[in-house]
């Protein structure tokens, strides 16, 4: 039975995922959390004492990373599946390691939505996991009030107020409840997810927040005042204890109540954009603005992982228009013809009542982003005239080798020579049918086409394998400047204090001349090296959520 579970949980994970889960949690939380992770990504669900003997690390090292997992979410714990009594086992996948990877685009969503008080409160919630109301509206008031000027601070209220619209937005939600157990009160046991009871033999799928009815509830916080500055003395670090605990002590009504970010919420919000610009560029950005409002009036309605949204009607979709596009009524039903004319199917019509019901495909744009995803991919690597034998694949579905020579007019040896360079990478496939049983050559029809989900499958991975390859990198080249980054950072944090004192210009100086012009050089070229690998994963993982999302939703249409 044990066997057959680590099957399941595993056989569907590749190398190049267990490698990019393992670079992931290593920059994040150190080489001992990466084992215990990567250890139990390849071996399924658990127990404390078989992970301890199989990674070869101390039992209270075991813990720890356990926690450190447990708190961020990446791993869950269940009752033992040989019945009661049996030890607690652990389990992660790589789905929730990967998330990771996007931590940069959720603050920089939070931000745009948000602001810089949205930005902070996702920030400090990704860094440690989950954290309480108070607790966060603290530090992140605290946080605001450093970078203020003299005199001025920000007020818990405003920290609050988006506090609160970002829960009543769903981007987020209540941790699920814990499971009252003798050690409720201690940090380790807090973090931890609960499970609820299971069979003997079967996992227990640990429970969604969505199943609670006050996921979204954002409880009465007694929370008064401004942020406060941080001491930069190195004197003041035992009043800065002091004041923490202190604070510590303190209740504000929300104890026991831990906020988490919610991720799959945050992943509607890209594919929403994702749809939005794709209508942008195809056509205009009235268009797009009529697709986003028909996606914000469906946001409550319509399951994260239906095909298309709730039907809309005309007269609902007009009413709902911003007030800054002064579109007449005609006029917008020329633009839903349009929309539902259009050969990419980002609109559809359901109905004829109410002007016209109308429904977003889902699925279908996807479909498309992944499809336009794979043609650029193919058009980079081979060029344009693979690209368009490619595209004409696509649309065709299945076509001999003298009918692609024809319709992509490219000549006869050219169109050879890129259709098997297409079959060797994966990109083509070819399909024999044969008139004869025997398979004869000379009696068999041998076409070329194109299967875009394997396709995705594959470039997916591809993408994994691209996204490791850029952080090993970046780690390297760190790693190799470490003494000199380390000299900057000291540099930098003199000049803080010295200037926080209100030091002389010449002694500013004086220490900035610590620093060797060739030395800032290094530092220069470093960052720009690092600015642009930062980049180019961010550009990789849009390209990952694209094809994951097509993936996920043609396995939910054909469930």
């Amino acid at each position: 039975m044990c066997f057959v579970f680590r099957s399941l949980c595993v056989g569907k994970m590749t190398a190049q995922e267990v490698r990019l889960c393992g670079l992931l949690l290593r920059e994040h939380f150190g080489e001992v959390v990466e084992k215990v992770g990567t250890h139990l990504i390849r071996s399924g669900a658990q127990n404390l004492r078989t992970i301890m003997h199989e990674t070869g690390i101390s039992l209270d090292l075991v813990k720890k990373s356990l926690c450190v997992l447990m708190q961020h979410g990446t791993c869950v714990y269940s009752p033992g599946r040989k019945g009661p009594g049996s030890p607690t086992e652990y389990r992660t996948t790589y789905e929730l390691i990967l998330r990771i990877l996007r931590y940069p685009r959720y603050i920089y969503t939070a931000k745009t939505l948000y602001g810089d008080t949205g930005e902070l409160i996702i920030e400090e919630l990704l860094q440690r996991g989950h954290m309480t109301m108070s607790s966060t509206v603290k530090t992140v008031a605290d946080r605001l009030t450093q970078n203020m000027e003299e005199g001025r601070s920000m007020d818990y209220n405003e920290v609050t107020s988006a506090f609160s619209k970002l829960v009543e937005t769903h981007f987020l939600q209540r941790c699920p409840p814990m499971v009252a157990t003798a050690a409720a009160t201690t940090t380790t046991t807090d973090t931890a997810t609960p499970a609820p009871p299971t069979t003997p033999g079967t996992p227990a799928a640990p429970p969604t927040p969505e199943s609670f009815p006050d996921c979204y509830k954002v409880p009465h916080v007694t929370l008064a005042g401004r942020g406060k500055r941080q001491l930069s003395s190195e004197d003041g670090e035992d009043q800065r204890n002091a004041k923490r605990a202190k604070l510590d002590s303190e209740t504000h009504g929300d104890e026991g109540i831990y906020w988490q970010v919610n991720f799959e919420r945050f992943h509607l919000h890209f594919r929403d954009q994702a749809i939005i610009g794709a209508v942008a560029n195809k056509l205009d950005q009235t268009s797009s603005e009529i697709v986003r409002t028909m996606l914000r009036m469906s946001e409550v309605t319509t399951s994260p992982t239906a095909t298309c949204t709730k039907p809309l009607s005309a007269n609902e979709i007009f009413r709902s228009l911003p007030t800054t596009y002064n579109i007449p009524r005609p006029i917008l039903d020329q633009y839903l013809t349009l929309l539902v004319d259009d050969p990419m199917e980002f609109v559809g019509k359901a109905g004829e009542s109410g002007g016209g019901m109308y429904v977003v495909n889902l699925h279908r744009a996807l479909a498309n982003l992944a499809c336009a995803t794979i043609e650029s991919v193919v058009q980079e690597r081979f060029g344009s005239r693979s690209a368009r034998i490619f595209r004409l694949l696509l649309r065709k579905h299945h076509l001999e080798q003298k009918q692609v020579e024809d319709f992509a007019m490219i000549p006869a040896k050219e169109a050879k020579d890129m259709l098997y360079t297409l079959l060797s990478e994966n990109l083509v496939q070819l399909q024999e049918i044969p008139k004869t049983p025997d398979y004869a050559p000379s009696r068999t029809f041998y076409l070329y086409t194109v299967n875009q989900l394997p396709t995705a499958r594959m470039l997916l991975q591809n993408c994994y394998k691209t996204v490791a390859n850029l952080i090993e990198r970046r780690l390297f080249e760190t790693s190799n400047s470490k003494r000199l980054l380390e000299k900057s950072q000291r540099i930098e944090a003199i000049l803080a204090s010295l200037q926080a004192s209100g030091a002389e210009p010449e002694q500013l100086t004086e220490v900035e001349e610590m620093i060797t012009s060739s030395e800032k050089q290094q530092l220069e070229s470093l960052r720009l090296h690092i600015n642009k690998l930062d980049s180019a994963e961010n550009q990789v993982d849009e390209t990952i959520f694209l094809l994951e999302s097509y993936i996920n939703s043609t396995a939910t249409s054909t469930s």
